[in-house]
């Protein structure tokens, strides 16, 4: 019995919907630490012939942007799970002030979902006997424990990925001569962006080319616009 469970369990393909929250947050700041530092370091690069102005902004950027994003998912993050709570809080003042509603109102979740009326009913009664709040939480409101809003680990998630992310631009600026700079980070942060999106896509079991394509085609565009900004602004600094 233990074999044939292991053997199943071996050919069911992984799930990882439980790495959502984390994943997003951790993709967002390690997306952002690059573009951000590479692209203020090329504009920088591209308007000046000394390499102390382009260290000098990518390491305010990549300390600055990382405290603002984890400070920024913390924040939004927070949004959403007051917004839960409320809504918790509202739903466990229905279910004692018109229980019958509610169970009616959860009948008809399932009986949408496919269920036959009298199996919706049943159901919803089971259910609600066993645990009412819990059971309107996760069917009515849709929260459960992954899509569960956690302000915490999104954002170290988020601040953690964004200074990983930045720093890799920042060596760059560090050791390349600052002679034709701005097309070695162009470069080297593209080759960043498509290894981050072949992590991302391989930790949330999706498809690598699309993870890919989609990462560095908006990170290229901003990447360019930000050296075509320093090229026309340029005073040699």
């Amino acid at each position: 019995m233990e074999a044939q469970k292991d053997e199943l369990e071996d050919y069911l393909a992984p799930h990882y919907i439980n790495r959502s929250n984390w994943l997003r947050a951790a993709v967002l700041g390690a997306n952002d630490g690059i573009l951000s530092t590479a692209s203020l370091a090329i504009g920088v690069a591209a308007a000046s012939n000394f390499r102390e102005p382009v260290v000098l902004a990518s390491l305010a950027g990549l300390v600055a942007g990382a405290l603002s994003m984890a400070a920024g998912e913390y924040v939004s993050v927070s949004s959403q799970t007051d917004i839960e709570k409320a809504d918790i809080e509202r739903e466990k003042q229905e279910l004692e002030e018109m229980p019958e509603i509610e169970l009616q109102r959860l009948a008809a979740i399932y009986e949408e979902r496919g269920l036959k009326k009298e199996t919706a009913l049943l159901v919803a009664k089971e259910l609600t006997e066993k645990d009412a709040l819990g059971t309107h939480i996760r069917d009515e409101l849709g929260i459960n424990e992954i899509s569960q809003a956690k302000p915490m680990q999104a954002a170290l998630a988020s601040g953690a990925a964004f200074s990983l992310g930045g720093l890799l631009p920042l060596l760059v600026t560090l050791f390349v001569p600052i002679e034709g700079m701005e097309y070695v980070l162009y470069g080297s942060a593209t080759v960043f962006l498509i290894i981050l999106g072949i992590v991302a896509a391989k930790t949330g079991g999706s498809k690598i080319n699309k993870a890919i394509i989609r990462i560095t085609f908006w990170g290229t565009i901003a990447m360019g616009l930000s050296a075509f900004v320093g090229y026309l602004f340029g005073v040699n600094v």
